[in-house]
């Protein structure tokens, strides 16, 4: 009879665990139901012609908990450190944008970068495909990328997040599983996550750029989450623009050249005030 308790009370263990840390994620869930929207996609214009030679990045794959292999684009620091920036993509996925912004935070901060891709070496080039993509990221496999990174990284890495548009949502989900190997989260226009008990697991700061003419990720959502933050006990500073979604892209025709400009700013005073 003990045995059997002692039984049922590892299987209850064990299923508590894997529900809280496997396919149930609100947020990005949310986030990936409004490409069911009309309105979403329109914010999403079609990207501009870019293209970007690495000067020092490299694609690489590298192995997961489970098994498989993911893909990533990886620039290491020009000197040792044992800081890393995980880097991941808009919904469009992990094209020349992304590598383009990764290089120049490995060139500038003197960190490693790893870009990860959740979408399996798929980049979209308009909004139907982008939805499809997006849609269709399972968050078991996700979320198995995201811990294949850390294993890769190793223990000892010093990590930051960031993300843009889907990947903002996914820097918060990738921040809250690092634990207290991540420094700090960086969000762009991402969406924020709404169970106050989830965030009182985050052990870094948060720094978010959003859009005040964003139509889905809208003033009153980050309100929302600047009160959950405060309602967890963590520390959260938000910065508005008046530009429209994914206004840090320069292949978007949105493009606003002073907002990136500013929240690439002050997102380099976030992040080095972090590093020791």
């Amino acid at each position: 009879m003990k045995n059997l308790l002692m039984l049922l009370l590892i299987f209850c263990t064990y299923s508590l665990v894997n529900a809280q840390s496997s396919c149930c994620i609100k947020a990005t869930d949310d986030f990936a139901a409004l490409g069911n929207s009309k309105a979403f996609r329109m914010e999403h214009k079609a990207p501009l012609p870019f293209t970007y030679q690495s000067a020092s990045g490299k694609d690489i794959s590298y192995k997961l908990p489970d098994g498989t292999t993911a893909h990533a684009f990886e620039t290491k620091a020009e000197k040792p450190t044992p800081y890393y920036i995980l880097v991941i993509h808009e919904w469009w996925g992990l094209n020349d944008f992304v590598k383009q912004e990764s290089e120049k935070l490995a060139d500038t901060l003197n960190v490693n970068v790893l870009a990860i891709d959740l979408y399996d070496n798929k980049v979209a080039t308009n909004s139907e495909e982008a939805v499809k993509y997006m849609q269709s990221v399972n968050n078991d496999r996700a979320l198995n990328i995201i811990r294949g990174a850390y294993d890769y990284m190793g223990s000892s890495a010093r990590v930051f997040t960031l993300g843009w548009c889907f990947g903002g949502g996914w820097s918060l989900q990738a921040a809250l599983l690092g634990g207290s190997q991540v420094k700090g989260c960086i969000m762009y226009y991402g969406m924020p996550e709404r169970d106050v008990n989830k965030l009182k697991n985050l052990q870094c700061d948060v720094i978010g750029f959003f859009a005040k003419k964003d139509k889905n990720i809208t003033p009153e959502v980050v309100s929302n989450f600047e009160q959950n933050m405060q309602a967890a006990g963590k520390k959260i500073t938000v910065y508005e623009y008046d530009a429209a979604h994914a206004f840090a892209n320069p292949s978007n025709p949105v493009f606003d050249k002073a907002a990136r400009d500013d929240a690439f700013a002050k997102e380099l005073v976030f992040i080095k005030a972090r590093m020791k």
